[in-house]
């Protein structure tokens, strides 16, 4: 038996291909998921989950390499880049997997449209596709290498999410930024088929690279965009500096210096590698594809304030009661909630994504993309904003765990009220986007880009997702 940081017994095992040496059993049972996994193993909502995720991703990749600082990470990336066989999406440029990786990321994540996992709340998609497929290009990897790779990266990244959640949030720390690192360096171990020990030191290492806060939703920033691509470049180059032999701290989870004691201030839970067993319910086959252009918490408080729009006019008060880690993400936390200055401010402010539902200006693309070219007048939509009140409700967090709730109560002006409880957002497992509403989406990002026929080929092609094409084949349909 050999103690390790954590004070927790663990059983030293000797060193082979198939297990990593004196590794507590947290780690082992994450290093065993990633080289245990086949393509076989996956069942059919993953495999369901895969396609939606995909569809959805590489269509914000197009559509989104339009927004400016997406030109802006480009520029960086191109002026920097490194020679390649990987691309970035919308363009023929070749440079390396970690650099295309790190645009994909940012131009994925970059218009507050991307995926959602609900129990680790962050956005999965915007790192393991990116690393996979920039990877794969690079590889030339099959789609077969590249799903078994996207799941294994998928299963990392929210299993250790939903152990650090809601915490990681009510801290402060952006879940996506923070989780992508293990995710990409996932992908990474999975796809260039490292052994154990490799693969442990690819993750402990991608723990040096875990970053980033949600100070943006106060006072902006347009690096938030960026966070996917950051992370899921540090996630890969984590993984290179593995398989050139640097070595990082084997309980980098577990320790009392790993990553839930230091960034948590707590433990993982007890048995919690129990959770990364390839027996548990794949967690990419629960996949939220978001309806709204803005921060999923605000979600089911639209769904829930939407159907009153024709009523606006009685309106004399709207009450919103709040998850606490949402409000601070969304709600009064945030310095700039009811006077938005930026985009970052008006996809991250609960009272402006309602008071567009109420004023039926909807919350999608659209609006959006016409605040930022200043095409609004945000007049009317603050006077709405500044009469709905945000209270925090613990009671939330305790009954719903993992789920992005809206409780709502709108006051008439003839002393009627209303309260609407919203459990299942639009595009969560158990309300999802139907099929239609999803090619109507990915054809809204991506015809301005590739034109109509091309954007309708590539998505046959993602709707066939034939396992023996290879990733490279697929990256020339974007561009």
């Amino acid at each position: 038996m050999t103690l390790f940081p954590g004070n927790a017994p663990v059983t030293t095992i000797q060193s082979d291909s198939s297990s990593a040496a004196n590794c507590p059993p947290l780690e082992q049972a994450v290093v065993n998921l990633i080289r245990d996994l086949t393509f076989d193993q996956l069942d059919a909502p993953a495999h369901a989950g895969v396609s939606r995720l995909m569809r959805d991703q590489l269509a914000l990749q197009i559509g989104t390499s339009q927004m400016p600082w997406s030109h802006q990470v480009l520029a960086f990336a191109t002026a920097r880049q490194r020679p390649g066989r990987s691309h970035v999406a919308a363009s023929t440029a070749p440079m390396s997997a970690a650099d295309a990786a790190f645009v994909n990321g940012a131009y994925g994540h970059g218009f507050e449209y991307d995926d959602a996992h609900g129990a680790s709340a962050s956005h999965p998609g915007s790192c393991v596709i990116p690393a996979a497929l920039a990877l794969g290009e690079e590889l030339g990897s099959t789609l077969e290498e590249v799903i078994t790779a996207i799941v294994a990266g998928y299963e990392v990244y929210t299993r250790i999410g939903v152990l650090a959640a809601p915490d990681l949030l009510k801290r402060g720390y952006h879940p996506h930024a923070v989780l992508s690192s293990f995710g990409a360096a996932a992908v990474s171990a999975k796809l260039r088929k490292f052994d154990a020990e490799t693969t442990l030191h690819a993750l402990s290492i991608a723990l040096s690279h875990a970053a980033g806060t949600t100070e943006y939703t106060s006072t902006g920033g347009s690096v938030k965009r960026v966070h996917a691509g950051i992370g899921t470049r540090s996630g890969m180059v984590s993984a290179d500096m593995a398989q050139a032999g640097i070595t990082g701290p084997r309980a980098f989870l577990s320790g009392n210096k790993g990553f839930f004691r230091t960034f948590l201030q707590r433990g993982p839970g007890d048995r919690a590698e129990e959770r990364f067993r390839l027996d548990q319910r794949f967690e990419i086959g629960t996949v939220w594809l978001k309806a709204y252009c803005a921060c999923y918490c605000t979600h089911a408080y639209i769904d829930a304030i939407g159907p009153l729009a024709a009523r606006r006019a009685d309106i004399a008060d709207i009450q919103a009661r709040i998850h606490p880690a949402f409000n601070v993400v969304v709600g009064t936390a945030n310095a700039n909630a009811y006077e938005p200055k930026n985009i970052e401010h008006v996809q991250f402010s609960l009272p402006t994504q309602m008071a567009f539902a109420v004023l039926g200006m909807g919350n999608g693309y659209k609006v959006h993309r016409d605040y930022l070219a200043g095409k609004l007048d945000m007049d009317p939509v603050k006077e709405v904003a500044r009469g709905i009140g945000i209270t925090e409700a613990p009671e939330l967090e305790q009954r719903y765990p993992g789920k992005f709730v809206a409780d709502v109560t709108v006051t008439f002006r003839d002393g009627t009220s209303e309260h609407v409880f919203v459990e299942d957002p639009i595009g969560s497992l158990a309300n999802p986007m139907s099929e239609a509403e999803q090619d109507a989406k990915f054809m809204e990002l991506t015809v301005d880009v590739l034109g109509e026929d091309r954007a309708q080929t590539l998505l046959a092609t993602l709707r066939k997702m034939d396992p023996r094409i290879k990733a490279a084949d697929l990256m020339a349909l974007t561009h």
